[in-house]
């Protein structure tokens, strides 16, 4: 049994294998596809003080080479890619897989801390791509009339805002373009580096490993920094892994291997050949992507350029939503917003706090940093933590996953290390150059989802100390109680007690309803449920039952529907005429075990401004009974 098939895709064969490959080409590689727009040039920038000497070119495309064989061959695709999650891959999928095998309490904390510092090191790539793309697109107009310099920020701001605007509609109609116009701006990438290329075949000789080594004697320790830039090459490698869940593995290694692999060699070895023919010439070493084409082609290319770096963004976008998907349903983020914008593809979702967060986030760096060069210094150190956090609990997943020996896997994973933290030393010397604001982002990021998973443990504690048993309740206290007709449904978290909102209303409107339904949304630690094994219903005593929706943390919330196709033959309820009861805690604050106050306060705003159950679950308003409660934390 293949891949695809055990992590729930078909093994396609034919045209739908090229319609996934193309697909996979325009959502896979679009970041890494528009990093020839600006990692070269980076190798080459004044603070490194190089100048293209044929070992320096040489030498830094050897370590191109070499990072993006080793980096996405060799790692991601050889690798990393076998650890799927119900199909769904991804820091966060990774992170509960291994869970999933942890035993020790105090490896759990570990792992869960670890992936998710990984998993919020993403949202640094997603405010950093989208500015950096379009801004290094929008600066060839620089190349082609230099009189046109003055519009590069504000064209660089109206295009973002365009990217951000368009969010709400979906993207499903855009994205049926994205794989014909990628693999188009893949062709165009090979064709003009091959042609610059072939005016200067001595590039080729790159591919020998020994013209990095020579590069390193030449320059010593001070070299290493470089790899800062170099490391540019292959920032978008994390979101291979991340969007395995639409498209399979083999979709994704055959659009690398066929297309995207070769087209950006050729462009980095087509780019230094011009460097070693033109480098002496200041505004050919300040662009070199758009000097690879005759003038007349320059603003060709800066249109071409600017849509791929548009696709890239959106990719980074889509990749945020889902992210925030992710930890949003495993319990680490509040409730918020969330609207699905394809009834056909349940991974196409919009999330309007996220987006604009991320568009003020990327207006913010774009004024304040104002050139792509600028910019880089801040990109890459949020992909490189990740990579590291991918490649440690990689070494987890390969132990207690596949069961590979532990020589095998530590040896594998060393391999992995070197690189990676290689990588990591050079972009953390560029961190108060712009790398603290990545980071920065990270570990707010990172302290409110432990914050909001721990205030959420001291909160349902609260609750059971506050409430009675179940049993309790539905066997003696609720006997005591008028019965009215109708149907009301209790959503509960919490169990083994009853919900606080059945407690006052029994206590303060002393009426029951003669159908109760104690409903419960349990979101598992697998990425995707059974349809047929949705729904679990169980009478515990005439007229109330308990039941409970299963969902997997990428599912799609299906709430009504799932109602709607109870057992009717079991539950006698006409569920066009049913009231949800739910509960509202209005929080305060107080010193005590748990957290640290000042966390307190922080999970009490959170919890404040998130969304009701009720709209959050999509319940209509009308059929929303909300019985609020105080409780002190």
């Amino acid at each position: 049994m293949d891949n695809e098939t055990k992590s729930g895709h078909a093994a396609p064969s034919g045209s739908k294998a090229f319609a996934l490959t193309v697909a996979a080409i325009g959502v896979v590689y679009g970041d890494i596809g528009t990093s020839p727009l600006y990692a070269l040039k980076e190798c080459f920038s004044p603070h490194y003080g190089l100048t293209p000497g044929r070992t320096e070119v040489l030498g830094i495309l050897s370590l191109i080479f070499w990072a993006l064989t080793l980096i996405i061959c060799g790692k991601y695709l050889t690798v990393i890619l076998r650890f799927d999650s119900e199909g769904e891959g991804g820091v966060m999928a990774l992170m509960q897989l291994v869970l999933n095998k942890a035993s020790a309490r105090a490896r759990v904390g570990l792992i869960a801390a670890l992936g998710l510092f990984g998993a919020a090191m993403l949202y640094g790539d997603g405010i950093i791509t989208p500015a950096i793309s379009v801004l290094s697109a929008v600066e060839g107009l620089r190349v082609a009339a230099p009189g046109l310099d003055r519009f590069v920020l504000p064209l660089t701001l109206l295009i973002l805002l365009g990217i951000f605007s368009i969010q709400k509609y979906g993207t499903g109609g855009v994205g049926r373009v994205f794989g014909p116009f990628m693999l188009l701006w893949f062709v165009v990438l090979a064709a003009v580096g091959l042609v610059n290329a072939l005016q200067t075949p001595d590039v080729f000789n790159a591919i020998n490993p020994l013209h990095a080594v020579e590069f390193f004697q030449a320059h010593g320790v001070a070299s290493m920094v470089v790899l800062g830039s170099v490391f540019l090459v292959v920032t978008g490698g994390e979101s291979l892994y991340t969007d395995m869940g639409h498209f399979g593995r083999s979709p994704i290694m055959r659009g690398w291997f066929y297309v995207a692999y070769p087209a950006l060699v050729l462009q980095y070895f087509g780019q230094g050949a011009l460097l070693l023919r033109e480098g002496h010439i200041r505004s050919t070493l300040e662009s070199p992507f758009f000097h690879m084409v005759p003038s007349w082609g320059v603003i060709p290319l800066v249109i071409l350029s600017t849509l791929a770096a548009i696709i890239a963004s959106q990719a980074v976008i889509s990749g945020a939503y889902s992210l925030t998907w992710q930890a949003l349903q495993l319990g680490f983020l509040p409730r918020l917003k969330v609207t699905h914008t394809s009834h056909e593809e349940r991974g196409q979702i919009y999330m309007p706090t996220v987006n604009w967060m991320l568009f003020i986030s990327c207006v913010l760096l774009v004024l304040s940093f104002k050139t792509s060069g600028a910019l880089a210094s801040a990109y890459g150190i949020a992909v490189v933590s990740t990579m590291v956090t991918t490649t440690v609990l990689g070494w987890l997943a390969m132990r207690w996953v596949l069961g590979w020996n532990t020589a095998v896997a530590s040896i594998i994973t060393a391999i992995f290390l070197v690189m990676d933290l290689s990588f990591a030393y050079a972009n953390w010397l560029k961190f108060f150059d712009g790398g603290y604001v990545p980071f920065t982002m990270a570990v707010l990021t990172f302290v409110m989802m432990i914050t909001w998973h721990r205030g959420r443990q001291i909160l349902q504690d609260r609750i059971k100390q506050r409430s009675k048993p179940l049993d309790d309740v539905i066997r003696e206290d609720i006997d005591r109680y008028t019965i009215v007709p109708g149907t009301a449904i209790y959503m509960t978290g919490t169990g083994g007690v009853a919900p606080p909102a059945m407690m006052n209303n029994l206590k303060y409107n002393r009426v029951h309803h003669e159908n109760v339904i104690l409903l419960t949304v349990d979101v598992q630690k697998v990425a995707r449920v059974d349809p047929k094994k949705r729904i679990e219903a169980k009478e515990i005593r005439t007229g109330v039952w308990k039941v409970i929706l299963h969902y997997g943390f990428m599912d799609q919330l299906t709430l009504q529907d799932d109602i709607k196709s109870f057992p009717m033959e079991d539950i006698l309820v006409d569920f066009t005429d049913v009231i949800f009861v739910l509960g509202h805690e209005t929080l305060t604050v107080q010193d005590g075990e748990g957290m640290a106050r000042w966390r307190k306060e922080i999970f009490v705003f959170l919890h404040r401004n998130s969304r009701t159950p009720a709209r959050y679950f999509g319940i209509p308003v009308k059929q929303t009974l909300e019985v609020g409660s105080h409780l002190s934390i």
